[in-house]
C-alpha cells in the first residue's frame, strides 16, 4: 500500500522508504575548534581565550589611552616651552650661552625639597636658631624621601624630580578620567576634564618637580576607592598623600564625611578605623620636628616665617592681596601674581557654592577646608597653584562643555595663553602661582 508523505504530498513506495531509512551513524568527526573573532586589521585566526591584549584591556581601557595619549603631548609642549624659556629669557641678558637643559625647572620650591632630599632636615645641626634660615620643615618629606630614593638610580637630583612628577602625572590623569566617568555618562567625559586640568594657567607645575603630581597621583585614587568604598584603601592611600601636603587632612576630611553619609550596614561600620590612618604621617613628622626643634608645631610656625601664613581674618587676608595687586606697592611681575590669587580664590568660593547646589558635601568640604587654609593668612599665596588638586572644579568644567559645544573653544582660547604666560614665568626664574 503506497505511503502517502503528509509533508509532500507525494506517494512513496514500501520499499523505497525501508531503503532509506536512516542507518547507524559512525564515529563522528572532530569538532572544529571555536575561534575567536578576528581582531580587525590582522589576518591570522586566534583561539578563544588567547586574545592579544586581553590582560591589558583590563587595566586600560580605550579612554584610559586616549588620556594618556594627551598627557604626553601636554608634556612635550611643556619641555618645548622649557626650551624657549632657556634661550629667550636667560638670568643674564648678556650672556652668549644658554643655561642647561634642565635650569629652567630649578625654581622656588624645588630648591628646598633638594635640599631635604641630599642634605636632610637639620644638616650639621643647623636650623631656625641659625640666621638666614631657609625654614625647609614647613615643607613635608614625602616627596623628599621619594626624591631621595630616586636619586638612587637617577644620579641628576633635577632628572630624578621631574620622573617622579612624570609618572605620577600619568596616574593622576588616568584617575581624574575614572572619577569624571563615575560623574558624567559620555565617554568623553574623562579626557575632557583632563584637557581643562592640563591646559589650566598653572599646569607647569604638575611638569615640575614638585609637590603637586604626586599628591593627585595618590589623592584622586583615595577618592576613586572612597566613590567605590573601598574604604582601607582609601585611608592608606590618603595617609600617602598627607605624607606628601598636609592638604591631605582635607581630603582625609572629605573621605570621613562621605563614609558617613553613605555608610549603610554595620559591616561597613567596622571599617571605621581605617579613617584615622592619615593622621599617623603628620603626627610622625612633627614628633621628628619636635625631636630637634622642641616645637610640636615647628613646621606651621616655618610658614610663618617664610610666608607670612600665620592667622588673618579672611577679609584682612583679601584686603593684603587687593592692596599687593593694586595699590602698585609690589613690583609688577608680584602684582600680576597677586591678581591672580584673587581670582582663584573667587573660582574657588563658586565652586564651594556650587558644590553645596549639587549636593556633593564632602567635596564641598575638601574644597572649603583648602580655602580656609590658603585665605586666613596675611595675604594669599600660592591659591592658583591649588587650583590643580581641585578636581571636583575639572569636573564641572567637562559637564559644561558637553552642554555647551562652545564652551570647550572658549575655554582654551582663554587658558592657553595664560598657561603659556605661567609657564614661561616659572621657567625663567620669576614668582608665578
Amino acid at each position: 500500500m503506497p505511503h502517502i508523505s503528509p509533508r509532500l504530498g507525494a506517494e512513496v513506495p514500501l520499499a523505497a522508504q525501508r531503503s532509506a531509512a536512516p542507518q547507524r551513524p559512525g564515529p563522528r568527526p572532530p569538532a572544529p575548534r571555536r575561534l575567536a573573532p578576528r581582531p580587525t586589521g590582522t589576518s591570522r585566526r586566534v583561539p578563544l581565550g588567547r586574545t592579544p591584549g586581553l590582560r591589558r584591556s583590563r587595566i586600560l581601557a580605550p579612554g584610559d589611552r586616549e588620556v594618556l595619549w594627551l598627557y604626553l603631548f601636554s608634556r612635550a609642549g611643556i619641555w618645548i616651552t622649557a626650551y624657549c624659556a632657556r634661550w629667550l629669557f636667560p638670568a643674564d641678558h648678556a650672556t652668549r650661552n644658554a643655561a642647561s637643559v634642565l635650569a629652567p625647572f630649578e625654581q622656588w620650591d624645588w630648591g628646598h625639597y633638594l635640599h631635604i632630599a641630599r642634605d636632610g632636615y637639620f644638616p650639621g645641626l643647623a636650623g631656625p636658631w641659625d640666621t638666614g634660615w631657609d625654614n625647609r620643615e614647613a615643607f613635608f618629606p614625602g616627596f623628599p624621601l621619594l626624591l631621595r630614593a630616586t636619586h638612587a638610580v637617577i644620579p641628576h637630583w633635577t632628572a630624578a624630580g621631574l620622573l617622579i612628577s612624570f609618572v605620577a602625572g600619568a596616574v593622576a590623569v588616568l584617575a581624574l578620567a575614572r572619577i569624571t566617568r563615575l560623574h558624567l555618562p559620555d565617554s568623553d567625559a574623562g579626557r575632557r576634564a583632563v584637557l581643562f586640568l592640563l591646559v589650566s594657567p598653572c599646569a607647569v607645575f604638575l611638569a615640575a618637580g614638585y609637590t603637586e603630581a604626586l599628591f593627585l597621583a595618590f589623592a584622586l585614587p583615595a577618592w576613586l576607592a572612597a566613590r567605590r568604598h573601598h574604604w582601607p584603601l582609601a585611608a592608606a592611600l590618603t595617609a600617602l598623600a598627607t605624607t606628601v601636603r598636609v592638604s591631605g587632612l582635607f581630603l582625609a576630611a572629605a573621605i570621613a564625611l562621605h563614609f558617613l553619609l553613605t555608610v549603610r550596614t554595620h559591616r561597613t561600620w567596622r571599617s571605621l578605623p581605617w579613617l584615622f590612618l592619615p593622621a599617623a604621617p603628620p603626627v610622625l613628622h612633627s614628633w621628628y620636628l619636635q625631636a630637634h626643634t622642641g616645637d610640636w608645631m615647628a613646621w606651621k610656625h616655618a610658614e610663618e616665617r617664610g610666608w607670612y601664613r600665620d592667622f588673618h581674618a579672611p577679609w584682612e587676608a583679601w584686603q593684603h592681596t587687593w592692596q599687593g595687586a593694586f595699590t602698585h606697592t609690589q613690583t609688577t611681575g608680584y602684582a600680576a601674581m597677586f591678581q591672580a590669587e584673587l581670582v582663584a580664590m573667587l573660582v574657588g568660593l563658586l565652586l564651594v557654592a556650587l558644590l553645596i547646589r549639587q549636593r556633593r558635601w564632602a567635596e564641598a568640604l575638601y574644597i572649603g577646608l583648602t580655602l580656609w587654609a590658603l585665605g586666613t593668612s596675611y595675604w594669599y599665596t600660592s591659591i592658583p597653584r591649588a587650583t590643580l588638586l581641585w578636581w571636583p572644579l575639572w569636573i564641572c568644567l567637562a559637564a559644561w562643555s558637553l552642554r555647551r559645544p562652545r564652551f570647550t573653544t572658549l575655554y582654551l582660547s582663554l587658558a592657553g595663553p595664560l598657561t603659556t604666560v605661567f609657564a614661561l614665568t616659572f621657567l625663567s626664574g620669576r614668582w608665578t602661582g
